[in-house]
């Protein structure tokens, strides 16, 4: 009856796993030709193999295991456990479940090792707290613009930076630092000669102010100059190869952006493709888990960082294991010792995100269980009550 109440008071439980009494003969010792009545040992299991449905929410950080593994958590006072409960919620930076059991992972950011299989050594606490504000220098995008082949040649070309500068553009492209500060990069095409052009790249924090001109720029505004080469039949670039523009961002990363579908055609000047990578500082927004265990931050501006990798933990006979109050389970010497590995390989199960594994308890079954503990304990008692109405009428014919 105890572990009947168990399990009903549990129907509910994410990831509770149900309980069961089983009965064994004991026997008292006595001459093989008499007969000296025993009783029975009660032996408490519990079906944690027993794979509870999914339940879907729209939280990501809940998380359910679909197959074999357990999460692995640890206690307020950083005890490591195994659990199927993943109703996991932010909590002072760090996914807690609703018994207060912290999600352990390892740390991909400080080169967190997967190596260590038999053991929570090197497993963190998963959680936003340590990732903070994060600024990413602008390294690659791309430049790719159509030059009217029918331009004149430049009578005074950009990289002399004077104050007649003759161009066609020019395109001016947002990028980053090293601190996430915006720099603005000002790039500018002149025609050499047939089939033949510079682009000049500037600081543009150095233009010339006043006037309708950016020139003369102030000394070291120049970040690059690159010449250019089409073939004259079809307008495709054919020099640089490969089409890269290199550009030295100030107090930044080097900038390369892709020019490999610049073209020289016989139109107007025709920006098709300026962008980008890199950003300026910004927080995380929220967290994306893969059926890995992949966890993903993906900060305010778009930008996305694998940040931890949530392992599985199995054992060789997990319905040995010593189930705990919080809904947690320990290892001990019939459940074998732990082992971790990656989700969704192996014997592993995926874990899946925005889910939660309901308690396997089946409630009519449990029920029904109680009714016959019920009838078994009556008939049970009517078995003493017959036997003191018969010591009873003895006594009586005695007397």
């Amino acid at each position: 009856m105890g572990t009947v109440a168990d399990n009903i008071a549990n129907v509910n439980t994410t990831g509770y796993k149900e309980a069961s009494a089983e009965f064994a003969t004991l026997v008292a010792e006595g001459h093989v030709a008499s007969y000296v009545p025993g009783s029975v040992s009660t032996i408490a299991r519990r079906a944690i193999t027993h794979q509870g449905d999914l339940t879907y929410t729209t939280s990501p950080t809940d998380l359910a295991v679909s197959g074999n593994g357990f999460f692995m958590v640890q206690s307020p006072s950083g005890t490591p456990y195994l659990t199927r409960a993943g109703s996991f919620v932010s909590t002072n930076g760090y996914l807690v479940n609703a018994a207060g059991f912290t999600l352990l992972g390892y740390d991909l950011l400080s080169g967190g090792s997967s190596s260590v299989i038999n053991s929570a050594a090197g497993l963190v606490p998963v959680g936003t707290a340590n990732l903070g504000l994060k600024a990413t220098p602008s390294t690659s995008g791309n430049f790719q613009v159509n030059l009217p082949s029918d331009a004149a040649v430049s009578t005074s070309l950009p990289s002399l930076n004077a104050a007649g500068a003759d161009y066609v553009g020019p395109t001016s492209i947002v990028t980053y630092d090293n601190l996430g500060h915006q720099v603005t990069i000002d790039i500018y095409s002149a025609k050499t000669a047939d089939n033949q052009w510079e682009v000049t790249v500037y600081d543009h924090a150095g233009a010339a102010s006043g006037g309708g001109s950016s020139f003369p720029y102030a000394a070291g505004s120049l970040l690059t100059t690159e010449n250019l080469t089409f073939d004259g039949t079809n307008g495709k670039l054919i020099s640089p190869s490969p089409p890269t523009l290199s550009v030295s961002i100030p107090n930044g990363a080097t900038l390369n952006l892709n020019m490999g579908n610049t073209t020289q055609l016989a139109t107007a000047y025709t920006p098709v493709d300026a962008s980008v990578n890199g950003n300026g500082p910004s927080a995380v927004d929220r967290l994306e888990i893969s059926d890995e265990g992949i966890v993903t931050a993906v900060y305010a501006d778009g930008s996305r960082v694998d940040a931890f990798k949530i392992p599985l933990a199995t054992v060789a006979s997990p319905d040995n294991l010593t189930a705990i109050s919080g809904n947690v389970f320990a290892t001990n010497k019939d459940s074998g010792d732990l082992q971790l590995g990656t989700a969704n390989s192996g014997s592993l199960g995926k874990i899946v995100s925005g889910a939660l594994e309901k308690s396997s308890v089946d409630l009519a079954s449990e029920l029904t269980t109680m009714v016959e503990a019920q009838r078994s304990y009556t008939a049970n008692s009517k078995v003493f009550q017959t036997g003191t109405e018969l010591l009873d009428v003895l006594v009586n014919l005695v007397r």
